[in-house]
């Protein structure tokens, strides 16, 4: 199955516009980009304490994340921030992010300047980010951590990779919004994609998506939302 894109959609780059304030929306998607209540503490909760991080990027060989979603980049400055503060001095991060619309420069910067918290790793972010994103976007943020945005349709894209992954965020859009990002070809191929013993999280708690997961062949769990939402969905690939 093709990945869903809206007829009205462009064919590149992200088209937003900015409620409250900052808080980017998805005009092609018909949804924001993160929890409108707080998208950094979100980030914490769901992605990395779904993965058992940081416990887990506690060693010298690489450790791997992987996301369905880049958007504005504030994933990775949440999790690149945390493993500034917690990693051994001779770890290192490989953050790779699939992204069908990259947003440019500036929309990142704006979105991104509403935690002070990730000053530091946005103004990094926004001073490496190329001007017109396209293809694999390899960017060196600093020693031992590295980014790769890989821009195009998700399931095309995961086709194409080998490297498996130690942790997955699972953050497209809304199932409701762009099923084909949960479909159950593209778990398959996160599943495929993530290391024995790799894990996954994700916001999402649909019953299509838990099911998709779950015939991947990953051992799915329900934990508490973030902000008071029910449930989220987190799990592990059996070893």
């Amino acid at each position: 199955m093709a990945e869903h894109v809206p007829e009205k959609a462009p064919s590149t780059e992200a088209v937003l516009d900015w409620h409250e304030g900052d808080m980017p929306y998805s005009r092609a998607f018909d949804d924001h980009f993160y929890c409108r209540s707080d998208g950094r503490l979100e980030c914490g909760h769901v992605f990395l304490s779904g993965n058992d991080l940081p416990t887990r990027w506690q060693r010298a060989t690489p450790f791997r994340i992987a996301e369905l979603g880049f958007g504005t980049g504030l994933n990775l400055c949440e999790t690149w921030r945390q493993w500034r503060e917690t990693a051994p001095d001779d770890a290192s991060l490989h953050f790779t992010s699939f992204e069908r619309f990259p947003m440019a420069r500036a929309d990142i910067k704006r979105a991104l300047a509403h935690w002070p918290e990730i000053e530091r790793e946005r103004a990094i972010l926004a001073e490496k980010w190329p001007d017109a994103p396209a293809g694999r976007v390899e960017i060196n943020l600093e020693p031992r951590v590295h980014l790769t945005v890989v821009c195009g349709v998700a399931l095309e894209s995961l086709g194409q990779e080998t490297t498996p992954v130690d942790a997955w965020y699972l953050d497209g859009f809304a199932p409701s919004r762009n099923p084909d990002m949960w479909s159950v070809e593209l778990m398959g191929e996160v599943f495929r994609l993530t290391v024995p013993g790799g894990r996954f999280g994700t916001y999402a708690a649909a019953g299509f998506v838990r099911r998709n997961l779950a015939n991947a062949g990953f051992i799915v769990e329900r934990r508490p939302g973030f902000s008071g939402k029910r449930e989220m969905l987190c799990g592990q690939k059996p070893e």
